[in-house]
């Protein structure tokens, strides 16, 4: 494909330069090549602003001059095909040059100029190629990097290529310089083996000639006389001397014929192998000493050497003699030193025998005195142990003081540094939230500066569009926009959508729903552009019809009936309910003593009750149910159930051993079971808790059985017709009460909660210092307390995330949360805490006072018109009577309405019906109560009659009948009735949306047409040029002829002549200004789309 479209180029279109298949993506990447190919067709006039330069800048020129010829012959080009072919990718510029060929040589053969094919184009078309074009140069000017961007990454990449050089060069050194390094450690190493393989061999060959040169001597065998052992010694001596002289002469005999090597080995091995036959050796190391000892007398055989052996036998021969007479010495030595020895001791045994009574008797004497000395020094070394432990006890007691002493001291130093840093780590994290909610307030600062700013660049390039006449329409939707954080600018095109819309393109189409949703509700209250004008007001259509809503509504409760919500929680009327919330050290249980104390108000704990709850499971309490259980069955089900507040504390205690935080349910159901405990008469308020947001609305639900999340999803998933309403339907129940008559938040700072926790401290080493001993209890509190000091950051933390829903939950939901300055002395604090209950208990009474008032007089009211003696027809005397003087107490009065609906049955309903059926004309005369007595009109009295007017259809006063209807009517009806409403809905917004479109189309025609206008009216003439030749023909006249007269008759021909042009140029500038305005008048546009319009507007009227 690549070598056909380079022939076509260089040898029928014959571009500037050649181009081949290798540098096709290069060559076309500025543009100038395209830009020439259809100049060379007659369709680039502006070919003489294009640029052969590869800077960002004239390829951001090229192609967008390139755009509208493109999408003039058809083909597919947008800013996408351009960045692909200026980034020179394979393959994006020869499927532009083969659709281009495709293109031109269909025009080719259709002979169409480039004017022609404007020419040919409808005007909508052409506009709407104008904006895409613009919106083309916007969008490529924004893909296009900067020339000053790319030539630093030039020279960023230039420099990255430098240093990566640099890198690889020293590498490359560094490989050559190891590789010089490891080539003489190889040269070493191997010199080194050469010599230790020399010297090992060496080694081998002196331990060889060594091993050669010894000759083992065979140890004789033993024997027990010496005699024998002396003969032996010489019989081998002499056998020795025999051998080694017979050795001796084969030996020379050997040198002097110079035989063979191996005989005289083989003669040496046999004489000396039979002259160790005698000798115990083993066969394998005289083998191994024969062959030694041939291979050396064959390498040498020499005098020197036999000499040599000669003289060391007769050394060790010496040696063993020397030895044996040095031990024959010393045996003897021996024996005469033990001679003398046992004649000494047999002199001392016979001394000892004549001398044994007299020491006895010594003895015994010697050994009274040594006990009673030795009972002395025992006793007296019990008295001297006994002092010595004494001593060490005092001292072991003084030193245990001084080390708690001195752990105290430590352990003061070491609280006094932990306090300083759990506040450097406040510090920390009060500086980090401080920074976390500067950069969100910074971010949506940020984002509505620039949304702001899209507002004003909005409005501005819509001033410039309108000439300063911005529609009020286009200003509410900017305002919808702007309020609800949407982008002015679209982002994204949602025309065609994919199947996965990206996030700019659901942005947009949150935003056309937004807009539908606006013009939809305008147009539904007929409020905004839909409000009639003052003149046309009293033609206004009525808001709603009711008798159709009343239908409808019908029908949708018999499909969709109505889910019977669960009864609320009776709980009795207590004499106050709240609860005190804050961090802690914030003085919450103190102020909770004080109120229990002072006002007799239960205080419940969370904690207090968990640990309640599990003991109550340990000790096994049972469910006591007197009221439903006889007394005999009592025991029996005592002994087999237990309570709710054991099953709680079961439940909890299973948590805890897991080691898991115990759900907000469980915590609730026991914080409930505690309430209902509680008597009717004290109240109760909630120490801490709820501290959490689901913790708070799941009491609310507890307490009160209401739910405002599921009252909400309820409410959006109820079934309610959109366009019409019943007036009749019945009202939703009003919200409960909320379950705490106050809130109370004792606010702190944490510097002071810090302060607090090291109070305490202290406060609890003073106590310990003072109280050696402390009871469980106190054991418990004073753990409880320092886990607390451990989780004080983590406690503080989780007091800020959880505190602004609950502030509001309290402050704006149910505006029950008061707040009260904490950071006071205790005393004070808990007297302005007592002053607020007291006086919310004081308003509790008086509510209750006037509910009870109000009620009594609802009953007395309510009695007055019930009376036996009136009858339905005296109300209806009363009634009319009250109409026709005019009174207001009618509007006032609920009795007289509501009585005749309660006294309708349904027969006097269906005979008022037929009555109604039978007598229309009766029932159009003036006077007639058709539909609003259940009486009939006989036994009406004629001043009834005449007083009351006609009952208008829908109305308040219209009495609706319910009568049974068919299965099959409410199940089709139903369905068609949804159908129907969500058609006219959807094809509402339809309708609009296209009107939206239709205004900003309008707007931007006129603006381009305005533009257009004013450039061609602008357009350079040619009256200066003939000006200026004029002047210079004048200035060309010589001196001396400007008196003459047929110069100055010509001159003044000249002038007029002049005069004469400009006058027919401004003429021609006119006529053809007229001529543009007309041609823009005749165009069509206009016309079509308010045909447009108006059929959307048609449509409207029929939808």
């Amino acid at each position: 494909m690549s070598d056909i479209l380079c022939e076509w180029l260089n040898r029928e279109v014959t571009l500037s330069r050649p181009v081949d298949p290798n540098t096709l993506p290069k060559e076309f990447s500025t543009g100038y090549l395209i830009g020439e190919l259809l100049h060379k067709y007659e369709l680039q006039d502006d070919f003489n602003q294009f640029s052969q330069s590869r800077v960002a800048n004239a390829k951001l020129n090229n192609f967008s001059r390139l755009e509208p010829t493109l999408q003039l012959l058809g083909v597919q080009f947008d800013q996408n095909v351009a960045q692909s072919i200026m980034t020179e990718q394979p393959g994006a510029a020869t499927k532009l040059l083969y659709q281009m060929y495709i293109a031109l040589e269909k025009k080719k053969k259709a002979g169409l100029t480039g004017v022609a094919m404007e020419t040919m184009r409808p005007a909508a078309p052409a506009k709407l190629k104008y904006i895409e074009s613009t919106l083309y140069r916007e969008r490529l000017k924004n893909l296009t990097p900067r020339q000053t961007d790319l030539r630093l990454q030039q020279v960023s990449e230039h420099f990255e290529m430098k240093s990566k050089n640099m890198e690889a060069k020293i590498t490359r050194v560094h490989i050559v310089e190891q590789q010089k390094v490891q080539k003489l450690q190889e040269e070493q190493r191997v010199q080194d083996l050469e010599k230790q393989r020399m010297g090992r061999r060496r080694q081998n060959e002196i331990m060889a000639r060594i091993q050669a040169a010894i000759i083992q001597i065979p140890k004789p065998p033993p024997n027990r006389t010496l005699k024998a052992i002396e003969a032996r010694k010489i019989l081998k001596k002499k056998k020795e001397a025999e051998d080694m002289h017979k050795e001796i002469k084969k030996f020379e005999k050997f040198m002097r014929k110079g035989s063979p090597a191996p005989s005289s080995s083989q003669v040496s091995g046999s004489n000396i192998q039979e002259s160790l036959k005698t000798q115990d050796l083993d066969s394998a190391a005289q083998d191994l000493s024969e062959q030694i000892t041939a291979e050396l007398l064959n390498t040498y055989s020499e005098d020197e050497y036999i000499r040599k052996i000669q003289k060391r036998l007769e050394e060790d021969t010496f040696a063993r003699e020397q030895r044996e007479k040095r031990r024959r010495k010393m045996l003897m030595e021996q024996l005469i030193a033990h001679e003398a020895q046992e004649e000494a001791y047999r002199e001392e045994q016979l001394i000892n025998r004549l001398m044994r009574q007299s020491q006895q008797e010594r003895r015994i004497a010697v050994q009274l005195m040594h006990v009673r000395h030795e009972k002395e020094v025992l006793w007296q070394n019990r008295i001297f142990r006994e002092k010595q432990y004494e001593e060490r006890r005092l001292k072991e007691f003084q030193e245990a003081l001084d080390r708690e002493a001195a752990l105290a001291k430590q352990e003061k130093i070491d609280y006094e540094e932990q306090i300083l840093k759990e506040k450097e780590l406040h510090r920390k994290i009060a500086a980090e939230i401080v920074e976390a909610r500067y950069k969100k307030h910074y971010s949506m600062c940020r984002e509505v500066i620039n949304q702001v700013i899209d507002l004003s660049t909005k409005t501005g390039e819509y001033r410039l569009l309108t000439n300063n006449q911005i529609p009020i329409k286009l200003m509410r939707d900017w305002k919808e926009f702007f309020f609800n954080g949407k982008p002015l600018y679209a982002r994204a095109l949602i025309e065609p959508l994919p199947s996965e819309p990206t996030a700019e393109q659901l942005v947009e189409l949150d935003k056309m729903k937004l807009l539908d949703e606006k013009d939809y509700d305008e147009y539904k209250s007929m409020t905004g552009e839909w409000h009639p004008p003052k003149e046309n007001s009293g033609n206004k259509p009525p808001p709603n019809n009711n008798i159709l809503g009343y239908v409808v509504r019908r029908l949708m409760a018999i499909i969709y009936p109505p889910k019977a919500e669960p009864p609320p929680p009776v709980f009795p009327s207590f004499r106050i309910k709240g609860c005190i919330l804050g961090k802690l050290f914030s003085g919450k249980t103190t102020c909770a003593k004080f109120l229990k104390e002072g006002c007799n108000i239960q205080i419940l704990s969370i904690d207090t009750l968990v640990e309640e709850a599990i003991k109550t499971f340990h000790e096994n309490e049972i469910k006591i149910e007197t009221n439903l259980i006889p007394q005999e069955a009592e025991v029996s089900v005592k002994q087999n159930e237990l309570s709710v507040y054991a099953q709680l504390g079961a439940a909890s205690e299973k948590f805890l051993k897991k080691g898991k935080n115990i759900p907000d349910e469980l915590l609730v159901n026991i914080m409930v079971e505690a309430v209902k405990q509680t008597p009717q008469k004290r109240g109760w308020i909630m120490d801490g808790f709820p501290m959490t947001i689901n913790q708070a609305k799941l009491l609310e639900k507890a307490l009160t059985g209401s739910d405002l999340d599921e009252a909400q999803v309820k409410d959006e998933r109820s079934r309610k017709p959109l366009l019409v309403t019943d007036p009749t339907a019945p009202k939703g129940p009003p919200l409960p009460l909320p379950a705490f008559d106050f809130a109370l938040l004792l606010d702190v700072s944490d510097i002071t909660v810090l302060k607090r926790m090291a109070d305490s401290k202290k406060s609890t080493q003073d106590q310990q210092e003072d109280s050696d001993q402390a009871s469980d209890a106190e054991l418990k509190e004073r753990e409880k307390i320092d886990l607390i000091r451990d989780q004080m950051q983590y406690r503080i933390v989780g007091f800020r995330e959880s505190w602004p829903k609950l502030e509001k939950w309290f402050s704006v939901q149910q505006n029950i949360l008061v707040k009260v300055n904490a950071e006071i002395e205790e005393n004070l604090l808990c007297k302005s805490v007592k002053e607020i209950i007291l006086e919310e208990i004081f308003k509790k009474q008086n509510k209750r006072e006037q509910l009870e008032k109000r009620e009594s007089e609802k009953k007395q009211g309510t009695r007055t018109p019930l009376q036996p003696t009136e009858t339905l027809t005296d109300k209806n005397k009363e009634t009319e009577r009250i109409s026709q003087d005019k009174e207001p107490a009618l509007t006032k009065s609920k009795v007289p309405k509501e009585l005749p609906k309660k006294s309708d049955s349904f027969k006097d309903k269906k005979r008022k019906k037929d009555e109604a059926a039978k007598g229309k004309d009766a029932a159009n005369k003036p006077g007639s109560a058709r539909g609003k007595s259940p009486v009939p009109p006989e036994d009406l009295p004629p001043s009834a009659a005449v007083g009351l007017p006609p009952t208008k259809p829908g109305s308040d006063k219209w009495v609706y009948i319910d009568e049974p209807l068919p299965k099959e009517i409410p199940e089709f009806l139903v369905p068609y009735w949804e159908m129907v409403e969500n058609n006219y809905v959807n094809t509402i917004k339809t309708i609009l949306r296209h009107l939206r479109d239709e205004r900003h189309s309008l707007i931007y025609y006129l603006a381009d047409i305005r533009n257009n206008f004013l450039n061609y009216l602008k357009r350079p003439d040619h009256k200066q040029a003939f000006v200026s030749q004029w002047q210079a023909d004048f200035n060309s006249t010589a001196d001396d002829l400007w008196e003459d007269e047929e110069i100055k008759a010509e001159l003044h021909q000249r002038v007029t002549d002049l005069r004469d042009r400009l006058w027919d140029i401004c003429d021609n500038r006119r006529e053809e200004a007229e001529q543009e305005r007309a041609d823009f008048m005749n165009d069509g546009w206009l016309p079509d789309h308010m045909g447009t319009v108006m059929n959307h507007f048609l449509s409207l009227m029929q939808v």
